[in-house]
Formats: C-alpha cells, sequence, structure tokens
C-alpha cells in the first residue's frame, strides 16, 4: 500500500531520474541534491545518509582509482596492444587480437583509463592501415564493461554492490563470484562482436578528416593593411576577442604562427588574422578599415600547425568542471593553453560562436593547442584526449609498472584465499605504491575522481531512502505482482530488465543502488536466497551496449568514433540480450 512517505520518495526519484536523462546539471550534483532533500525532509537522518561516505565499497574504489594510475602512466597496456595491432591484414583478426588483452586487463583495472588510452592508439593504427576507427572503438569499449564483470574489482558497480551487502548484514561477494556468472556472457559476447557485431557498424569519417574536408565552413583569413586603425595595438584594444559568431583562433605573421592567440598580442601590418566559428557573419569585419578577406587562399586545417601547436580531439568527461559552461566563461584558452576550433555534440557541428557554446559530457572539441597544453592536461580530468599527442602523456617506467602489477596480482590471491579483505589488501598496495614512489602522493590524488565518488557515495543514501520508507518494498510487490504467475525466470527476467533500462539512461551505480533493495525485498517475498537477484542486478547494471549515455565509455568513443545515436542500438541490442540471457541462465541453473 502507498503511504504519503513512499509517495513523496517516488515524486523526489523521479524528479532525479528526470534530472539525470535530460543533464540539468552534472550527475554527481543531482544525486546530492536528491540526497539533501531526503536529509531536509526527515526521509533519512545525516547519520543513514553520510554512511555511503564510509562504505568499504565506495573506500575500495578509490583506492582502485589509485592503483590504475600507477599501471597507466608505466605505459605497459598500450606497449602490449601496440604489438598485437600488427599489419591488420583481417579487421576479424585484428579485433581478436585487440579485445582478448582488454578484456583481461578489464578485469583487473579501471575501464575508463584503459579506453582512454587505447582510443588514440587505435585510432592511430586504424589511420595508417586505412581503417575507418568506427569499427574498432565501440567493440573497445564493450570489451571493457564485459571484463569488467569477471572479478570483484573489475568495475565500481560490483564494488558498490558488495559495499551495500555488507552494510545489509550479508556476506560480500567472494573475488570471482560475479564471474562465475559472468564468464559464459563474456565468451559468447565477444564471439557476437568479433564475428558479427563489426558488421554492423560503420565506417564514419572521424572528427577531424570532417572539419578538414570542410576547411573553409570552419576556418576564413584576413589581412591586416597598413591602413588598419589599430596596428600595434592588443587583440583585446584592436576590439577582436569578443566578435560575434567568430574567434580568433591563430596570428600568422611571416614563417612565425602565434597561437592559442592572447588578448595581449600585439596586431601588426601584414599578419594573417584566421578565424573560426560561423564563417557566415565574417562579412561585419570586411566593414573594418585594413582588414582584407582572402578567399583565393588554401588555408585547411594542417597549415595552422607549427612546431609548437598541435591538432588535437578531446572528449568532456562526466565530471568535467568545464560541464554546463559556456566556453568563454571557463577561460578555456589560458587554462589549457588551446583554442576551441569546434564542438560537435551527437556528430553534428554546433554552428554557433565558439565561446558562447555551453558544454556538455561527451561533446568532441577540437582543438589548436600550445606548447604548455600536454603538462595542463595532466593537472585536470576536464577531458579526454583521443587522438596521439606529440609528447607521451605516459610516463613510460616498466620496471615500475610490472612492479605495481605483481603487487596487484599478489593481493589478488590474498583475497581469493580469504587471507585479506579487498578493502584491506588495496590499503596496503596503495599505501607500497607510494612508499617506492610509482605514483607520487599528487598524482594519486588527481587520480581519485572525486564527482564519481560523491555520486556512488550519495547514491547509497538514496538507496537506504527507498528501504527505510517501504518504497523498495512496495516497488518490488508491483514487479512481482507482474511477473509471478510466469515463474521465478520470468521474476528474474524483469528485474534485470528493469536495472539493465535504468542503466541505459542514468549511470550503472545509481541504477544498481536504486535497484539493490528492490531486488532485496524481491527475494525476501519469493523465499529466494538474496545473492541471486543481486548477482543479477549486478551485472545487469554493467550491461549497458544499447545508448552512449549508459557508460561512460561509451561516451568516450561516442565522438571519436564519428558515431550516432542508432549504432549503438543497432549492435547493442542483440548483445543486450546475449549477456541477460546468459546470466539468468546461470543464476537460474546454479544459484536459484
Amino acid at each position: 500500500m502507498m503511504t504519503t512517505e513512499i509517495g513523496f520518495v517516488l515524486f523526489v526519484l523521479i524528479l532525479m531520474l528526470l534530472g539525470l536523462v535530460f543533464e540539468i546539471i552534472r550527475p554527481d550534483i543531482i544525486l546530492f541534491f536528491t540526497l539533501s532533500i531526503f536529509i531536509l525532509s526527515g526521509v533519512l537522518t545525516t547519520e543513514e545518509a553520510l554512511r555511503g561516505f564510509s562504505n568499504e565499497g565506495m573506500l575500495t574504489i578509490a583506492l582502485l582509482f589509485i592503483v590504475a594510475a600507477a599501471i597507466q602512466k608505466s605505459g605497459i597496456a598500450d606497449g602490449v596492444i601496440r604489438k598485437l595491432l600488427g599489419n591488420g591484414s583481417s579487421i576479424r583478426w585484428s579485433l581478436f587480437k585487440i579485445l582478448t588483452p582488454v578484456t583481461a586487463f578489464s578485469s583487473v583495472l579501471n575501464n575508463t583509463p584503459i579506453v582512454v588510452t587505447f582510443t588514440p592508439i587505435l585510432r592511430k593504427w586504424c589511420s595508417d592501415q586505412q581503417i575507418s576507427p568506427s569499427k574498432f572503438l565501440i567493440p573497445l569499449s564493450y570489451a571493457t564493461i564485459l571484463g569488467g564483470t569477471l572479478t570483484l574489482i573489475g568495475t565500481s558497480t560490483n564494488l558498490v554492490v558488495h559495499g551495500m551487502l555488507l552494510d545489509a548484514g550479508m556476506e560480500g561477494f567472494s573475488f570471482f563470484q560475479i564471474g562465475l556468472v559472468a564468464f559464459p556472457a563474456v565468451f559468447f559476447g565477444l564471439l557476437y562482436v568479433v564475428l558479427f557485431g563489426y558488421k554492423l557498424l560503420p565506417n564514419h569519417k572521424v572528427l577531424l578528416d570532417k572539419v578538414n574536408e570542410q576547411s573553409k565552413e570552419y576556418i576564413s583569413q584576413l589581412e591586416v593593411g597598413e591602413d588598419f586603425p589599430f596596428l600595434n595595438k592588443t587583440v583585446e584594444g584592436a576590439g577582436l576577442r569578443r566578435l560575434k559568431g567568430l574567434f580568433l583562433i591563430e596570428i600568422i605573421r611571416k614563417d612565425e604562427k602565434v597561437s592559442p592567440v592572447k588578448s595581449t598580442t600585439i596586431i601588426r601590418q601584414g599578419d594573417k588574422l584566421i578565424f573560426t566559428g560561423l564563417i557566415s557573419t565574417i562579412a561585419e569585419l570586411q566593414n573594418i578599415k585594413g582588414l582584407q578577406l582572402k578567399t583565393d587562399s588554401n588555408l585547411s586545417l594542417d597549415m595552422l600547425k607549427n612546431g609548437n601547436t598541435q591538432l588535437v580531439e578531446a572528449v568532456v568527461s562526466h565530471h568535467s568542471s568545464l560541464l554546463y559552461k559556456k566556453i568563454q566563461d571557463s577561460y578555456f584558452r589560458s587554462k589549457f593553453d588551446a583554442g576551441v576550433i569546434a564542438v560537435h555534440r551527437h556528430r553534428e557541428r554546433i554552428k554557433s560562436k565558439i565561446g558562447d557554446i555551453t558544454l556538455k559530457p561527451g561533446d568532441a572539441l577540437l582543438l589548436l593547442c600550445g606548447p604548455d597544453f600536454d603538462k595542463k592536461i595532466k593537472l585536470s580530468n576536464d577531458f579526454y584526449v583521443t587522438t596521439p599527442l606529440k609528447a607521451p602523456s605516459i610516463l613510460e617506467d616498466k620496471k615500475r609498472g610490472w612492479f605495481s602489477l605483481f603487487l596487484l596480482l599478489a593481493m589478488i590471491v590474498l583475497v581469493t584465499l580469504n587471507i585479506l579483505s579487498m578493502l584491506k589488501a588495496m590499503i596496503i598496495l596503495v599505501c607500497m605504491l607510494l612508499l617506492v614512489r610509482v605514483i607520487t602522493p599528487e598524482e594519486a590524488m588527481k587520480s581519485l575522481h572525486l564527482p564519481v565518488l560523491l555520486l556512488i557515495a550519495c547514491a547509497f543514501g538514496i538507496g537506504t531512502a527507498l528501504l527505510d520508507s517501504g518504497t523498495a518494498s512496495f516497488l518490488a510487490s508491483g514487479l512481482i505482482l507482474i511477473a509471478k504467475p510466469y515463474g521465478i525466470l520470468a521474476v528474474l527476467s524483469v528485474l534485470y530488465l528493469v536495472t539493465n533500462l535504468l542503466t541505459e539512461i542514468i549511470t550503472n551505480s545509481a541504477a544498481a543502488v536504486i535497484m539493490f533493495p528492490i531486488s532485496i525485498e524481491m527475494a525476501h517475498m519469493m523465499g529466494i536466497a538474496p545473492i541471486s537477484f543481486v548477482l543479477a542486478i549486478t551485472i545487469a547494471a554493467s550491461a549497458s551496449f544499447s545508448t552512449p549515455i549508459g557508460y561512460q565509455t561509451n561516451l568516450i568513443v561516442y565522438g571519436p568514433g564519428g558515431y550516432k545515436f542508432m549504432d549503438y542500438v543497432k549492435i547493442g541490442i542483440p548483445l543486450n540480450i546475449i549477456v541477460m540471457c546468459s546470466t539468468i541462465f546461470m543464476i537460474y541453473t546454479f544459484w536459484v
């Protein structure tokens, strides 16, 4: 029976889901506001709401971020992939060689840095082999998602649910328990992607290629004559800083290229001013005395580069500080030593003044970067660079990398033998990595991804609100009412499908936390051991294949692969069905 409190919790939950789907603000802030409403309304006590911040699963995730960063900076993983790629004689064979180790890596490492590291390597290799990267990048993301279901530490979702089991006074997952259920799904899923799935993927051109082909729509050149009234004045003083629809990206001065252009840069006679943005508004600049449009110039993006600058593609991350801000309000140029040439969203260029574009997660940026760009992005989690940089962003230190990997495997053995808990093992591992300076304290802090941790911690409190208010029991009764007449398989299927639908439209960890108390209530009502239903929602929450927004790795490859939304639907829905059928079969056969 629905009470006033259950109605209120459901209303707030629906508002939260709408906020996540329509990307009103960052996901972690939406969940923080939701948790705050539950505290202020009395649905949760302060102690209940803050329990997630000290949860064992959440703390383990934080430590694993540091471990993953230590191994990633060594360059071991990308070194293996470079050797395996070869000459690309067959797409199927190349996919098999790549996806197999990627799946193994992602079973013990965070999958986001794996996708970020391998995306530029794969794109460069595809360019050399004249193959579209769109044949490889979605499979790369899917392999990391599948690999993450093989062990307790493979993905944050597993650890989140593990932490909730411990909080509920139940036994948590063993290290390979989830993998025993998921292994057939992983095997058949990879088989599908390698043998059939890649055929459903397009031969899309990537952002850089598209912009190069349409360079006249992106960039225009004006020459400064001797009658220009602002000769030897700054860019700001000449009124060229905040133009309607245009952005001064570079100045070509004889054999010198000034980029990115600062507000204090001096304008001189003979300078060629390169603008990007709404080139249709260039007529306004032609009205300024002393500026002449060079319509006969064969200007291309490659001409903008010099020894100090490089063209880079980047994807705005889920937890970027740039989210929902206009580019001009984020001090982008000074913050990153880079100018934005174009912004693409859902594979379409945003035709607006660059500075007025409000950035969203997954936006693909084409940047003209100065010499300090490489250093500045190391201090930022604002976006993922998806093209190879001139200066390697990964510090190659193979000995320390292998040492880190050996320590991780040793800790996994100790956890598997029940000598140490997962949290204690990761504490020991991180302390050792810091002591031998495999990773510095500064690098460790940067690797923590605090918005992700805030989201997970808040999600724990929201799960408690569902359970304590009776909302979980109310929803569980409804789901059982629908499915119970058709048997336990139908109940498992409905639970899996609801979780899977949630994870496709919101984040995987939030979906798992919302469905955890519902799954526990359903198990009690059915008289079945809760672990079987919990395993179902754990795998369902990770199995996000049908949309680019459900899982962060899908969003990372969205722009770099030049994908459309429907590309994910075409290849992802069959994979969702394969993983669902395999998972439910394994749970029904061995756990029910």
